[in-house]
């Protein structure tokens, strides 16, 4: 998984996370452009679920202990108007993860209300394929769903939502090898980095991925002056080819919302796996999000857009 690998100068330890964006929190660390680092990652349960955690376990979680970020990290000479560069070197995978629907969470949340937890397992030495069930292996591809700078404004900020400065993206391609560019909007940028997946669909359309608490190293850089309006990335590479070898299964919603259209996308999917595979409609759900795409087909033809959902076949085999 190491794409141009170095040795991490030191390693930033799973206690040193927060939870918010907060510019008024103290660095543990101080670094110059061009070290490499060692994050430790929780889960974005923060460890409030385990192995042998049960659906039952989902009501007693800390909803003030979701989505911890490990740092913050101050990197010298970064200064407002400037992007930091983010190399992402390497993923250290536990080989544990967990997918969830969490009641009233999630683009379905409608129709899934009662709580449902899948535990996974993995050979975190090879984390290629992780079983689902007896009907399907999906295919890992580790990234980190929450990576990020803290905001100009003052006070603490939820990690849920994302912002112009990062955090919780869950872009899946945020993976080994790929640069993200941040825009710094404080002195020292003050990076964190948590919610690691082992793998996710463009979507998370249950609301959460294979949750897998692993370790990650980075490589920072600054461009000075860059004026970054949003984040944005390189891949070094296809970013879907662990998936496209089978092809796809593919529903679509249409209508005149776009949210409306992706609930529907992803509804006539369930059916389908449901039907023709033998699921249950939660087990469907939730491998619709850690392995299915969402994807915008036609924005253009008012009043009717089309959204489509993608399910690799692979998963099936």
């Amino acid at each position: 998984m190491c794409v141009n690998c170095r040795t991490a100068s030191y390693t930033i330890h799973a206690a040193q996370h927060h939870f918010g964006w907060d510019n008024s929190i103290a660095p543990v660390e101080k670094v110059a452009p061009g070290k490499v680092l060692e994050f430790e990652c929780i889960d974005s349960s923060a460890g409030q679920l385990t192995p042998d955690s049960t659906a039952n376990d989902l009501a007693s979680m800390d909803p003030g202990k979701i989505n911890p970020v490990t740092g913050p990290i101050h990197v010298d000479g970064a200064e407002p108007g400037d992007a930091l560069v983010v190399k992402i070197l390497d993923y250290k995978p536990s080989g544990f993860g967990w997918t969830a629907n969490i009641p009233g969470f999630g683009l379905l949340a409608d129709q899934f209300k009662d709580p449902a937890l899948h535990i996974w397992s993995y050979d975190k030495d090879n984390p290629v394929l992780s079983a689902f069930s007896p009907f399907g292996k999906v295919p890992l591809k580790p990234f980190a769903g929450t990576i990020g700078v803290a905001p100009a404004e003052a006070g603490r900020h939820s990690v849920i939502p994302p912002r112009r400065v990062g955090g919780n993206m869950d872009i899946r391609d945020l993976a080994a090898g790929t640069t993200l560019y941040l825009p710094v909007e404080v002195a020292g940028a003050l990076f964190s980095i948590g919610d690691t997946h082992a793998a996710q669909g463009d979507g998370e359309v249950c609301g959460t991925a294979i949750e897998s608490p692993m370790n990650v190293v980075l490589k920072f850089d600054l461009i000075k002056g860059a004026d970054l309006k949003m984040p944005r990335f390189e891949t070094p590479g296809p970013v879907t080819r662990h998936l496209d070898e089978k092809g796809y299964e593919v529903t679509t919603g249409i209508g005149e919302n776009l949210f409306e259209g992706a609930q529907g996308a992803v509804s006539n999917m369930i059916d389908l796996l449901c039907a023709r595979h033998g699921y249950s409609p939660v087990d469907a759900y939730m491998l619709c999000s850690v392995c299915g795409d969402l994807r915008i087909s036609e924005i253009v033809d008012a009043p009717n857009w089309v959204v489509s959902f993608y399910f690799p076949k692979v998963v099936l085999d």
